[in-house]
């Protein structure tokens, strides 16, 4: 699978983690150089905090565009450090 933002991939994997219709990518397989840590902060119930990255490209900002939860809740174990995407992150094979 391959995570695509601004035509460029950003983060490419054949072991993603399929959760709530999000595949979670290992973050070994992100292009760090894209990514910058975000304050921003969310909760889910059965995961728990979520952190984000914001994503740049070309000189093109997307904020919080990937997140992820460094330690999850027992029920999200399976998806603990993978990252995620929205925002018009097109997820591809």
């Amino acid at each position: 699978m391959k995570a695509i933002w601004n035509d460029i991939v950003i983060a490419e994997s054949d072991k993603t983690v399929v959760v709530e219709g999000n595949h979670y990518f290992p973050a070994d397989s992100i292009k760090s150089i894209y990514f910058t840590e975000s304050d921003t902060h969310t909760v889910c119930p059965w995961k728990g905090l979520a952190s984000y990255y914001t994503v740049q490209v070309n000189g093109a900002l997307n904020k919080d565009a990937a997140w992820y939860y460094q330690k999850t809740k027992h029920a999200a174990k399976q998806i603990e450090g993978y990252i995620a995407f929205w925002k018009g992150v097109k997820i591809e094979k």
